[in-house]
């Protein structure tokens, strides 16, 4: 029996090593009658007798070698005897009221916290004997709250676990071996939670998963769920305790849901752990749900203010970019480990459509991804490249990730810069955009100079890409960056001057973004104090120069760009100019490039061209220091000197012959009053010809200079509208004397014309500024002078460009460039004119000098304007072969007569008939002979549009507006084919938009805003021109002279106007110009210029017929109405063109359809909360589509008459195919009209001889474009199977086994499909053209390919639809072997147009075979299959005589025995059942 005794506590601090922690045992004393000491000598003495020494003076308790053995001994001695368990908890309880008592029994025998397994302390010993644990388990949560205070809540620092006691206790209740009464045991302990104070709460909730069972999972997943209501912030031990648990499903997703409402209460310390915890819990199952709502509830603390933080850098930011941090930390670990949350993410972001559901964190989200791995890149790059371009990844949303949060996205620097490479790359212009604007953000956040040094060398490599759009759009960022931060880039110069080596491939345009970079840099380095010593200006200026002294003109044009680019940096007014004697001024250095530049120039006629237009452009632009602007008047100011002569009375002096040309004044609007005229004929015929060539430019820098000298007037050179031009004599255009003119002097004659012409472009280019309405310093009375002689300047240049194609189509001459070609420095460009040869330096001064007269006029003023400037147009590189072939000649020059005589005489009987006939005026036709070299006329600037808007206040002998119509149709054509420049930017350009790559530098936005008044004039001519071609009135020949002239143009008799071909070509130009402008990407944008557009357009009485059918009918004033009206006036002019013009009305067919593309884009442009627009154009499309239908199915059932074709059907089969398509696309059911024209009206006409007068219906169904319905009805077929199969495909992976009648109605549609190309292959037995079988060859291959796409749906379905599935093969069966048959006759007879498209036919025909045989081998549905081989037989059925057969076996499910195939014949792919 132990003793009991006590000791007295030592006074000095117990020796670590031997003294006891903790003052000796007591044992409690009773009040009453000592009970309570007999229970606890009763339970002393029961442990004694199992080997444990209660009262150990040295410390914790003594327990026995073999614990074990202690644990039996009380188990069986409780188990046998109630009372003596009774006494010993009761001893047991009175023993641990001391705290010292409960902690010497809580510690380990050799006083350690962390007990191992052979020195655990008495506790746990008792805990693990089952007749007591559940008392002493209460027993010990009992005590719990008596030890709840020892730690002050605003303690920051906890007791150590051996002088914890609470902690001791919760540490005993964990890892038991057992729990004998597990639901009471944890009922009781989440009693004593929830009122645990916060700490021991925290304790507890994450030692949860150790101390209770899993059967007790769900009581204690409730209990945590209340106290998480009641007290938030416990989330984080909770959620390791859900982590630990071994949950089932359903609790799982209960968990789930708890975590999920916490996101939006959660503090954002805790967020990590939170999505960390939701993330790496994600199943196939609920991974949808975990991602929708994060990405609904998870917003970053701090949305930092883009403008504020640009000046104001944030202090007390740490903690949150800390904070933040960790989130993104915490998705990014996550991402890593769970694939399935990447997929379910692109998913989730994929199915967003509108812009206002995506938000800050899907950036960041995509940002993660792509920094996680390689595999998944490409497809987050076309994920984030969408949701730019559909506009719902905007720059204020990157601007939240970045601007002020440096050390948050510092760490995924690279990864936004690949997003910003992989963008700038893009095709659509939005998506590079995005990515300049990425650029931008990154180089200005990132201040430090690796990350700087990392985006100015991916800026360096798109400009290396030789990519267009790619290289301009790297350029515009160094642009801006050189504007805004030239500073920060000096310093890293040398990362920036590899762009220099990628100069050759630049064109213009990009030339000037880089030497604009380079100028900024250089400008800033001469005038700041900090980089004075800086090589960058004088290494920009040596490469400048360099380049304008090299003879090449593809280098000199460089240098010019660049020496132009730092004068207009170096003389703006607006720079400081240095005063340093050691240095020369930005002025002096400016003029003194001026100079360099101009004199090397004078070398090459186009390079003083490119210098005139450059200069222009700069003076346009910028205010240039005065200095700078007296050295160009000056120079411009020789402009009288060499291009004009002296009148006397409007009559010159003396008559002189010019190589034999008598000249004579053309076109002079002054009369009398005229003091000069402009020496064409004179330079033209001397040495000094070339000088001609840089007149038009010479010009246009002139009225520039004028303008900014008298604030936009030219008041100053007005004389130079109305003054003649000194051309060859008018009798040389009659037939006896043309035919009496050499070679040389033919050619003579047609380039002064040509120079003529351009004068009188850049006439209008200048004074219709002064009529435009940009200036308001002229007079009522002086505009209307102004716009009475551009009228008749206009006439001049109709009249001169007609005589012009004409001379050139009976002397062809390749004419001398006057607009430099500027589109791309390494295109080949034709340096000299043919006529001049080449240009020395020594020739300047004569031609300066010869033509010199009395300067009547002097230009020195100079101030500022917004004229656009000329650029350069694209280069054709084609051209010269053209015009050979064409029989034009391109030598140097014509010195030798014998030869011209010869090519004079060779060409007689072509040019003898010319003048004999009258000469059309037909503007633009497209086989003009002058229209192959349009490209190098000098370009119509805008401004000369507003003549279309000008009233006709002149006289008239009658009120004729179709005479006026040469006039509009000119400008007109013109604007047509600038609209073709921006139609379709990044595409090489036709010959017809040549003339308007001057307006490169132009945006789309500005170039609309300047043509938008034009718009009712367009439909003033419309009317004008359809209303005198539904008439049939000629024209008043009368008033075509008086008009020609009142212009003082020479009276040539037979030039003639030709009303109908006039008035047709108006009506195309602005039908053409009309569909291109709906379809612009920006007009469509823009509402308030569609509007304007739409509402020029209206038919001419109220739109009351034509909206009656749509309910409810639009409001007037709304987008919709002005498209129904529109509709409505394009409609009722392809009604009114039915009664006499075929090409009339299929052009405003084609009208109607560029109107209902544009609804169609429109709607798909409407953003979400558009959506009451969106509804209102929804009710007009069907009624749309409808028109537009039933209107061609009027062109194509039309009986037209030999009248109203023009030519009959010949070369209309283009016509009729567009036509065809547009019935096809728009009728009610494109399958079933399929199949009628297919089955039903094709094989009437094909076994008939196709006579002109029958009639099947539709009258455009002949001969002549027999071939060009086959062709659409095989394409569209093609079309309407390949969507077919598409919806069949994504209907079966989005809903596996569909409903039977879905299934059923499917394979209908496809039968159709099958009737259709089956019905076009047979047709090749009774027709027989080469054309035709290649056809059927090439689209039956590829209807095949298609229809094996859905095989694997046919096989699924194939059990309950396999009489069905059967009937399609055998269908198809038919027209497989017709194709085998085509091929075999092909390569017999040799036909080069079938043969070439034999392989890839043959190899669908086989793999559609072996997927017959495995579809009806796989599938047990009793049928057999076989497979041989074809007879040799020819399209008629007939066996060929020369092959021997072999096999007799039937290779079909209906062919005969008799009708196997010989051996020699391919397998065919005609696979064969037959149901037993």
């Amino acid at each position: 029996m132990v003793l009991l005794h006590n000791q007295n506590p030592s006074r000095k601090r117990p020796s670590s090593s031997f003294g006891p922690p903790f003052p000796p045992a007591k044992i409690p004393k009773s009040r009453n009658d000592g009970v309570a000491v007999d229970a606890v000598e009763r339970m002393v003495s029961i442990l004694a007798e199992g080997g444990c020494t209660l009262i150990n003076p040295l410390g914790a308790p003594s327990l026995p070698a073999d614990p074990y053995k202690l644990r039996r001994y009380l188990s069986g001695l409780f188990s046998s005897s109630s009372e003596d368990r009774s006494l010993f908890l009761s001893g047991f309880s009175s023993y641990i009221q001391s705290s010292s008592n409960l902690r010497r029994v809580l510690i380990s025998s050799d006083g350690s916290s962390f007990a191992p397994t052979r020195s655990e302390s008495l506790v746990r010993h008792l805990l693990l004997v089952a007749p007591i644990q559940f008392d002493l388990q209460i027993m010990l949560l009992e005590k719990l709250p008596e030890y709840f205070d020892i730690v002050s809540g605003d303690s920051q620092t906890l007791l150590s676990l051996e002088d914890d006691v609470a902690r001791l206790i919760i540490n005993h209740l964990r890892w038991l071996d057992f729990v004998v009464d597990p639901s009471s045991f944890t009922d009781k302990l989440m009693q004593v939670l929830s009122i645990c104070p916060l700490h021991l709460k925290k304790e507890i909730i994450g030692s949860l998963p150790e101390i209770v069972g899993d059967q007790n999972n769900k009581t204690v997943i409730d209990s945590l769920e209340q106290m998480l209501h009641e007290d938030p912030s416990i989330i984080v031990p909770v959620l390791d305790s859900f982590s630990n648990f071994n949950l089932d499903d359903q609790l799982q997703e209960q968990v789930i849901t708890i975590a999920l409402s916490c996101i939006r209460t959660i503090d954002a310390e805790q967020m990590p752990c939170l999505l960390r915890f939701l993330l790496l819990s994600a199943t196939q199952v609920n991974v949808r749900r975990i991602i929708s709502q994060i990405r609904e509830h998870l917003k970053f603390l701090s949305v930092p203010n883009t403008h504020t933080l640009q000046k104001n850098k944030l202090k007390g930011k740490l903690l949150v970019d800390n904070t933040e941090a960790s989130i993104l930390d915490a998705l990014r670990s996550s991402l890593q480990f769970k694939s399935i949350l990447c997929q379910e993410i692109l998913k989730e972001l994929n199915g967003l459509e509108k812009p206002r559901d995506h938000k800050i964190i899907d950036i960041w989200l995509l940002v993660l991804l792509y920094t996680n791995g390689e595999s998944m890149r490409k497809s987050i790059e076309k994920v984030f490249k969408k949701k730019v371009i559909e506009g719902c990844i905007q720059e204020v949303m990157l601007d939240q990730c970045i601007y002020g949060n440096k050390e948050l996205a510092k760490e995924y620097f690279l990864s936004l810069l690949s997003l910003s490479e992989y963008l700038l790359a893009c095709k659509e212009q939005k998506a590079r955009d995005f990515g300049i604007y990425m650029y931008t953000l990154l180089f200005e956040e990132f201040a430090d100079t690796y990350s700087r040094q990392e985006v100015l060398g991916a800026l360096v490599t798109h400009v290396g890409s030789g990519v267009k759009s790619e290289v301009s759009s790297a350029l515009q960022v160094m642009a801006s960056l050189a504007t805004k931060h030239a500073q920060e880039l000096i310093p890293l110069s040398s990362h920036i001057n590899g762009i220099l080596d990628y100069l050759e491939g630049l064109t213009v345009e990009n030339l000037h973004k880089v030497y604009e970079v380079f100028s900024h840099m250089a400008l800033l380095a001469r005038s700041s104090s900090d980089c004075f010593g800086s090589s960058i200006a004088n290494e920009l200026l040596i490469i400048v120069q360099k380049q304008v002294s090299h003879p090449d003109l593809k280098y000199k044009k460089m240098g010019l760009i660049g020496i132009l680019k730092i004068v207009s940096c170096l003389g703006d007014a607006s720079n400081v100019t240095l005063s340093s004697p050691f240095q020369k001024s930005n002025t002096e250095e400016a003029l003194e490039l001026l100079e360099t530049s101009l004199e090397s120039c004078k070398q090459l006629c186009l390079s003083l061209i490119f210098f005139y237009d450059e200069l222009t452009a700069i003076l346009e632009s910028r205010t240039l220091h005065t200095v700078i602007v007296d050295w160009i008047g000056k120079h411009v100011g020789e402009f009288e000197s060499i291009f004009l002569s002296d009148l006397d009375g409007g009559q010159l002096p003396s008559r002189n012959s010019y190589c034999g040309l008598e000249g004579e004044l053309w076109m002079n609007l002054d009369g009398e009053i005229s003091p000069i005229c402009l020496n064409i004929l004179p330079l033209a015929s001397s040495s000094q010809s070339a000088c001609l060539q840089f007149l038009p430019a010479n010009f246009h820098l002139l009225s520039a200079v004028e303008r900014l000298t008298n604030q936009g007037s030219l008041g100053g050179i007005d004389a130079l509208l109305g003054c003649p031009l000194l051309l060859p004599s008018s009798k040389y255009y009659s037939e006896a004397e043309w035919l009496s003119l050499t070679g040389k002097q033919k050619q003579i004659i047609s380039l002064c014309l040509y120079y003529a012409v351009n004068w009188l472009r850049e006439l209008l280019n200048a004074f219709c500024t002064q009529v435009a309405g940009r200036f308001e310093f002229t007079s009522q009375s002086t505009k209307e002078d102004i716009t009475l002689k551009l009228l008749k300047r206009l006439r001049n240049l109709v009249f001169l460009e007609s005589l012009l194609n004409h001379s050139i189509r009976m002397c062809p001459v390749v004419l001398p460039q006057l607009h430099l070609q500027v589109e791309h420095c390494g295109s080949t460009l034709i340096n000299q004119p043919n006529h001049v040869g080449n240009m020395e330096k020594k020739n300047e001064p004569k031609m300066t000098h010869e033509c010199t007269s009395p300067n009547k006029r002097k230009h020195k003023k100079i101030a500022k304007t917004s004229t656009p400037g000329t650029d350069g147009k694209l280069h054709q590189p084609t051209l010269m072969d053209v015009l050979r072939k064409a029989g034009v000649e391109t030598s140097q020059e014509m010195t030798n007569e014998v030869s011209s005589k010869e090519r004079t005489s060779a060409s007689v009987d072509r040019q003898s008939h010319v003048f004999n006939e009258s000469v059309l005026i037909e503007v633009s036709p497209p086989a003009q002979a002058l229209e192959s070299q349009k490209f190098r006329f000098r370009p119509l600037l805008l401004e000369c549009f507003s003549i279309l808007t000008f009233s006709k206040n002149h006289d008239s002998c009658c009120s004729d507006p179709v005479a006026e119509l040469p006039l509009y149709l000119y400008l007109i054509h013109d604007l047509h084919c600038k609209l073709d420049y921006f139609a379709a930017p990044g595409k090489q350009c036709s010959s017809r938009s040549l003339s308007s790559v001057a307006f490169t530098r132009m945006t789309l936005d500005e170039f609309l805003s300047k043509i938008r008044p034009l718009f009712p004039s367009l439909k003033r001519n419309l009317d004008i021109a359809f209303c005198s071609l539904k008439e049939g009135n000629e024209t008043c020949q009368e008033h075509w002279n008086i008009q020609s002239a009142a212009a003082h143009n020479p009276d040539i008799i037979n030039l003639v106007p030709s009303k109908s071909s006039i008035s047709t070509m108006v009506y195309k130009e602005v039908l053409h110009s009309f569909s291109k402008m709906l379809n612009l990407p920006e007009v469509q944008r823009n509402k308030s210029v569609l509007s304007d557009l739409l509402e020029a357009f209206q038919p001419n009485e109220t739109l009351d017929a034509g909206a009656s059918d749509v309910q409810p009918c639009p409001s007037p004033g709304t987008i919709e109405y002005s498209y129904l009206g529109a509709c409505s006036f394009v409609e009722s002019i392809l009604h009114a063109a039915c009664s006499f013009s075929f090409i009339l009305a299929s052009e405003a067919l084609f009208t109607l359809e560029s109107a209902v593309t544009s609804v169609l884009n429109v709607v798909d442009k409407l953003e979400g909360d558009d959506v009451n627009i969106q509804s209102r154009f929804n009710q007009i499309l069907p009624f749309l589509r409808g028109k537009l239908g039933s209107s061609a199915q009027k062109l194509l059932k039309h009986k037209w008459d030999d009248e109203n074709l023009e030519n009959g059907w010949k070369n209309k089969g283009e016509i009729v195919q567009k036509i065809l398509r547009i019935h096809l696309e728009y009728t009610e059911s494109t399958a079933d009209l399929l199949d009628e024209l297919a089955c039903t009206i094709l094989p009437q006409v094909s076994c008939t001889t196709m006579a002109e007068d029958e009639d099947y219906g539709y009258p455009t169904l002949c001969s002549a474009t027999f071939l060009s319905w086959y062709h659409v009805l095989f394409e569209v077929n093609l079309t309407v199977l390949d969507k077919l199969v598409k919806e069949v495909v994504h209907l079966e992976k989005c809903r596996p086994g569909f409903q039977p009648e879905n299934v059923h109605t499917h394979l209908i549609k496809m039968q159709k499909n099958v009737n259709v190309v089956v019905a076009l292959v047979n047709m090749c037995r009774t027709y027989d053209k080469v054309t035709l079988h290649a056809m059927a060859v090439k689209y039956g291959g590829k209807f095949i390919d298609s229809f094996l796409k859905a095989f694997d749906f046919l096989q699924v379905h194939f059990q309950m639809h396999n009489e069905v599935i059967i009937l399609l093969v055998k269908e198809l069966q038919k027209a497989t072997r017709t194709i085998q048959t085509l091929c075999s006759e092909a390569k017999g007879l040799k036909q080069t147009a079938i043969t070439g498209k034999i392989p890839a036919t043959k190899r669908s025909l086989e793999r559609f075979l072996f997927r017959v045989k495995a579809l009806l081998h796989t599938t047990s549905s009793g049928c057999t299959f076989w497979m041989g081989n074809l007879k040799h037989k020819d399209l008629r059925g007939q066996v060929v005589s020369s092959q021997a057969y072999v096999d007799d076996r039937n290779d079909s499910i209906d062919q005969d025995p008799e009708d196997v195939d010989p051996p020699v014949i391919v397998a065919t792919a005609s696979g064969n059942s037959e149901t037993d």
